[in-house]
């Protein structure tokens, strides 16, 4: 394993931690949503390490590419759509908190 992609890797590992434990432990729909982008993003450091650093065919080396800019356009639409529900809740309720959120009724 070359000394690059372990670096690679354990920024991946890091900020999917701390991804991690912002979805477990913030109260805020919106501060819940940046952990979750900090998940995807983690994501991608390791797709774009590994697809840097692993010895492979160069047809095969861009397919981690190809993969990051797909979550990553898949991360924009998610973001995007799940601000515009958390706005729209708090606009209907005065809060975002998401341990407030336990019923769908209005």
């Amino acid at each position: 394993m070359d000394l690059e992609l372990l670096h690679f890797q354990i920024l991946s590992a890091a900020l999917f931690s701390i991804g991690l434990y912002g979805v477990l432990a913030r109260r805020s729909a919106v501060l819940v949503l940046v952990s979750i982008e900090l998940l995807l993003n983690a994501v991608n450091v390791n797709l774009i390490g590994q697809a840097a650093f692993v010895d492979r065919p160069p047809d095969e080396r861009v397919f981690g590419q190809v993969l990051a800019i797909f979550i990553i356009t898949i991360s924009a639409a998610e973001i995007g759509l799940a601000m515009a529900i958390v706005l729209r809740v708090f606009r209907n309720r005065g809060t975002a908190n998401a341990d407030e959120l336990d019923t769908m009724k209005w």
